[in-house]
């Protein structure tokens, strides 16, 4: 039976013997696994509290590797680079923010195989060239920050993550924007789909309205008026859009059955899971939006760099600025 080794690159190993127990027993590992999940769960629908059986399709996904005795192999889309505004982010490389949120995977890891010791790994699915010219992120900045992503999983020995880009898809012999036309020609929606999805869809327009708002945020300079820039976002977003539903698509191919975890808030019903990484005042925001203040008691909160300049002092690690401290 395949399995994925690091950075999601098959292994082939004997078939694995399903687990003992019955079926009941089965379902009952995997609503422990899921409710290690939930207080972390990252959705806008604060209204009720959660339990394992409100989320069937995250059951159906833990029921096959539960069933088998195999590790939980969860992708996650994301990490992709740091946002191009300099009043939000500390530069263009990996700081305590993401140290922060890997470590938290790899703990999170920690705890599902507390009660299910086969235990489980997350696949991060680094996504910053697959937008790197919609973004206006260059794509030399986005492999500097993958590589120091990897570098820091592997210093930080977060030997649960693993890391999944177009690198391992296409190799290096072809340029960024070739591999990104071949993501788009081969997996993306059509435009008009997406349009009418975000009429008729509630989830669908508050994704596009969040990226919409991240692409304004985020430009940098812009040679003409306001209304203009807020047009060429929201195309954008409509691109953004498109090409993640095609990087997720391409995912799914390269990590058949794996549980799909998301950085955006979701709904209940959806076949994705919101995960929240970090403790934030918005729900949309993350470490690679954002940089950490951390706090006397030793509470840590993502919030903009021109935030956490004046609520805190800067610290550096390894000589490179890594976050705030407050007081």
């Amino acid at each position: 039976m395949p399995r994925r080794g690091r950075a999601g690159c098959r292994v082939l190993t004997s078939p694995t013997r399903p687990r003992p127990g019955t079926a009941a027993d089965h379902q009952a590992v995997c609503a422990a696994v899921l409710s290690t999940l939930l207080p972390y769960r990252r959705t806008l629908d604060t209204a009720h509290g959660d339990t394992p059986e409100a989320f069937p399709a995250q059951l159906r996904q833990l029921a096959a590797p539960v069933a088998a005795g195999e590790p939980i192999l969860f992708t996650l889309p994301g990490f992709p680079c740091k946002s191009p505004n300099p009043a939000k982010v500390l530069g263009h490389l990996p700081d305590e923010g993401e140290r922060l949120a890997l470590r938290f995977l790899d703990e999170l890891c920690a705890r599902i195989a507390a009660v299910y010791p086969p235990g489980a790994r997350v696949v991060i699915c680094s996504d910053g060239h697959v937008f790197s010219d919609l973004i206006q992120v260059p794509d030399r900045d986005i492999d500097a920050y993958s590589d120091a992503l990897r570098a820091l999983i592997d210093a930080e020995g977060l030997t649960r993550l693993d890391v999944f880009d177009l690198r391992e898809v296409y190799g290096a012999g072809l340029s960024h924007d070739a591999k990104r036309s071949l993501v788009h020609e081969r997996y993306a929606p059509a435009l008009e789909t997406l349009r009418s999805l975000t009429r008729g869809d509630e989830p669908t327009r508050r994704l596009y309205q969040g990226i919409t708002r991240f692409l304004f945020e985020d430009t940098a300079s812009f040679a003409g008026t306001r209304s203009a820039l807020q047009r060429d976002c929201r195309r954008r977003a409509y691109g953004v859009m498109q090409r993640s539903r095609a990087w997720g698509e391409l995912i799914a191919a390269h990590h058949p059955g794996a549980f799909r975890l998301s950085i955006h808030p979701q709904p209940r019903g959806s076949a994705k899971f919101g995960i929240r990484l970090l403790a934030a005042p918005d729900a949309w925001l993350t470490p690679w939006h954002s940089c950490v203040l951390e706090h006397a008691d030793g509470r840590r909160e993502l919030l903009h760099r021109a935030d956490g300049e004046r609520l805190g002092r800067l610290v550096l690690r390894q000589g490179r600025p890594s976050h705030f401290m407050a007081g």
